[in-house]
């Protein structure tokens, strides 16, 4: 047997974002939203069935997220957002609108998926509306196609929801929530549906005693219904640990386990009796990793738990959701890269391969992916820069004391409660067209260096109109905050249609790191150095730091993520050096994913801040006192990571904070910081434009827990997903607000 946790929904050519975004901005309506949907989702049935699996995930198509999707099901939907149609009630709680905040965004786990924040209270009653899953059972069958119907867990649904009422644990309502689950499971059994996969991801995460026993209840109820599917639990992105034998002690009837982030597991499967009436799908293909399978090396996993189960199930490690589409569309990729790479179609092909050698004993040969790092053309300077990386010293690491920089950048001139923006500002279609024109020889470099320049100088006047004090030259030239940098440092490669959804209708391109990373040459100093000259006011320079950039990359599996690490901050480093050379006194190095790669596991979390927060002071450790470091974070949950922000030894650190309402600020003033902080005040990652009176209100939240000398103005990312339409207000707002503070 063979099949795959979920797929990617977003289309091959990202026919998904285009259709949703046609739909905002009102050229279509929402028939044909529903009809491009509707082929999307066909067209990945067909594909998934002709590819081999014995049976398709189904219910894993979302026009935003999954989580929100779940918010409609179980008809929780907040008071603020009633009043409109269903559709646009959805994505009003993705994005707001009017004056109305949407729900929070955060980290899915430890990948760079974001998911929206269910809000919960003790007054929360769960009303279901199956619509969605039972019209997605309904078509697969129309077309023949036999789906398993995916779903939040119980438990992961109300871990990963929010309480808006102060002391409340949404986990109280379990019992409430598993009526709902017990009436979906019935209509969808009366609908045909054979199995039902309930993904439970948070049981890979520590867990309490009470949190186990609510997890025995919530399973033992389901499995105990008398007219449900038979039900899959799925646990990835690591071992379950105690919830292990807590769920196989229960009468579900299949488990899916996560055998490439937790080989270890297989060994404890072998050796649980309650696992021999019991259907395991082993996760032994990547599903958030592009490098190719062993097949050999999986089958021998598979094969030690043939016979200690009842059933053996071939899969991927979790969803597809986290990979591109298809290798085959990267034709301009070095063959020595691709011959290694693995999308989601291949990797489908790898769980056919591995589950056809299981039941008929003949592993067919895809070609064996070659071992070892890939070489580059210049061994010497691969072997440079591992000398250099092993002959790090601690005092690398380390910058002048917190007192004696903030004396030194005095000379800087800032006011109180001083504004910026996080980097970017909005990237037009002229921007894209111009930068496409660029890639097809339409223009030369000189012309795109012009018209990048001209963007840049509109970017600045503004800025200087609206008052903020410290300015950014806008990022015209990037196309990505870390694919820019992947395409001008060694060790990495690019592709052109390796899209992975983001959040809603934002896709990223995450590079491939294969090799040795080294910089050949300064990446953003003529950028900078030009939007300087521009201005009297400090521009700053804009760096993507060392842990994002191996967050959102593909990264190499053949050394420690340390070491890498490593290397990519001596490449920032020496670009800062040069950016201090020319003159630039403020420069930011941003580092949102820092809480995104933190172990699920407490007792692996200080391992990996000692060496994320590690290169991050390596590569800002060669700064002068009189240079002033910011570094970036957003839309995480911060508390865990308080000590390594401290850490980071930033001398200001802009967060977001404006849709959980400035909670981090008391997680910060609990350790003492004493740095400068820039909570977002500006939510970016919705079109509202909030009022002056709505952002004096935050910073006055601030003030509450931070000192006006500490605090920044600005909005929580970068702007260049916005129109200019919504930017230009809403930073005139937000000047205006800092300045109402002051006085």
């Amino acid at each position: 047997m063979k099949t795959v946790l979920g797929y990617p929904r977003i289309g091959p050519a990202r026919e998904l974002k285009k259709a949703v975004e046609k739909y905002w901005s009102g050229d279509s309506n929402a028939a044909e939203l529903e009809a491009a949907a509707h082929r999307l989702r066909a067209d990945t049935w067909h594909d998934l069935a002709g590819r081999g699996l014995d049976v398709l995930p189904g219910n894993t198509f979302s026009y935003y997220d999954q989580m929100l999707d779940h918010v409609q099901l179980f008809g929780i939907v907040p008071d603020r957002f009633r009043g409109l149609s269903k559709l646009d009630t959805y994505f009003a709680m993705a994005r707001g609108r009017d004056e109305v905040a949407p729900l929070e965004l955060t980290k899915w786990f430890d990948t760079n998926y974001h998911y929206l924040v269910p809000e919960l209270t003790e007054n929360t009653v769960f009303q279901l509306d199956a619509t969605k899953p039972l019209e997605d059972l309904a078509a697969a069958r129309e077309l023949g196609v036999d789906t398993r119907p995916v779903l939040i867990g119980p438990m992961t649904f109300l871990l990963l929801s929010k309480s808006v009422t102060p002391g409340f644990e949404p986990l109280s309502l379990l019992d409430r929530l598993l009526d709902a689950y017990a009436d979906l499971l019935n209509q969808l059994e009366s609908a045909g549906a054979e199995w039902v996969q309930l993904d439970e991801p948070a049981l890979v995460q520590d867990r309490t005693p009470a949190e186990l026993d609510a997890l025995r209840r919530a399973y033992d109820r389901l499995a105990t219904l008398t007219d449900r599917p038979r039900l899959l639990v799925a646990t990835y992105f690591g071992d379950p640990g105690p919830a292990l034998p807590v769920l196989t002690s229960t009468a579900i009837d299949g488990l899916a386990v996560d055998l490439v982030s937790a080989p270890g597991l297989v060994d404890q499967l072998a050796v649980l009796p309650s696992l021999r009436r019991k259907t395991v799908v082993a996760g032994v293909v990547d599903g958030r990793n592009v490098w190719r399978t062993p097949l050999g090396d999986a089958l021998s996993t598979c094969a030690k738990l043939l016979d200690s189960v009842g059933q053996l199930v071939v899969s991927t490690s979790c969803s597809l959701l986290h990979v591109p589409y298809d290798v085959e569309a990267e034709d301009e990729l070095d063959p020595r890269v691709r011959e290694r790479l693995a999308f989601a179609r291949q990797k489908v092909d790898e769980v056919v391969v591995l589950g056809r050698a299981l039941s008929e004993g003949v592993l067919v040969d895809l070609g064996n992916p070659p071992g070892g790092p890939v070489e580059e053309s210049g061994l010497a300077r691969e072997q440079a820069v591992r000398d250099r990386a092993a002959a790090i010293r601690p005092a690398d690491r380390q910058r002048p004391s917190y007192d004696e920089r903030r004396t030194a950048q005095e000379s800087i001139g800032l006011p109180a409660l001083a504004t910026t923006t996080i980097g970017s500002f909005p990237q037009t279609a002229d921007i894209r067209r111009t930068r496409a024109d660029l890639r097809v020889g339409r223009i030369d470099s000189a012309t795109y260096d012009e018209r990048m320049r001209a963007e840049i100088a509109r970017v600045i006047g503004p800025q200087e109109e609206l008052g903020l004090d410290v300015l950014v030259h806008g990022e015209p030239e990037r196309n990505d905050m870390v694919q820019y940098f992947a395409e001008q440092l060694d060790g990495f490669a690019t592709t052109k249609q390796g899209w992975v959804q983001s959040y809603g209708s934002r896709c990223v391109r995450p590079p491939i790191l294969y090799g040795e990373v080294s910089r050949p040459a300064p990446m953003t100093v003529s950028w900078a150095s030009y939007a300087q000259s521009l201005t009297e006011r400090p521009v700053k320079g804009m760096l993507t730091g060392p842990v994002t950039i191996l967050a959102w990359s593909f990264v190499r599996d053949d050394q420690p993520l340390a070491t890498t690490a490593d290397q990519v901050a001596l490449a920032l480093r020496d670009e800062l050096a040069d950016l201090d050379a020319a003159g630039i006194r403020i420069v930011q190095v941003d580092e949102p994913a820092l809480r995104e790669l933190l172990p699920l596991r407490a007792a692996e979390q200080k391992a990996y801040l000692d060496w994320a927060v590690g290169a991050f002071q390596l590569a800002t450790g060669g700064a002068p006192a009189g240079v002033q470091i910011h570094t970036h974070l957003c839309y995480s949950e911060f508390g865990a990571v308080i000590a390594g922000i401290d850490g980071l030894d930033a001398d200001v650190t802009t967060i977001e904070a404006a849709r959980s309402r400035m909670e981090v600020l008391t997680d910060l003033a609990a350790v003492g910081f004493r740095r400068g902080v820039g909570p977002g005040v500006y939510d970016i990652h919705s079109p509202r434009v909030p009022s002056t009176e709505e952002l004096t209100a935050l910073i006055q939240a601030a003030l509450a827990t931070t000192s006006a000398e500490q605090l920044w103005i600005n909005p929580d990312c970068g702007l260049k997903t916005r129109g200019y339409d919504e930017v230009v207000p809403a930073l005139r707002h937000l000047v205006e607000a800092a300045q109402a503070a002051r006085s």
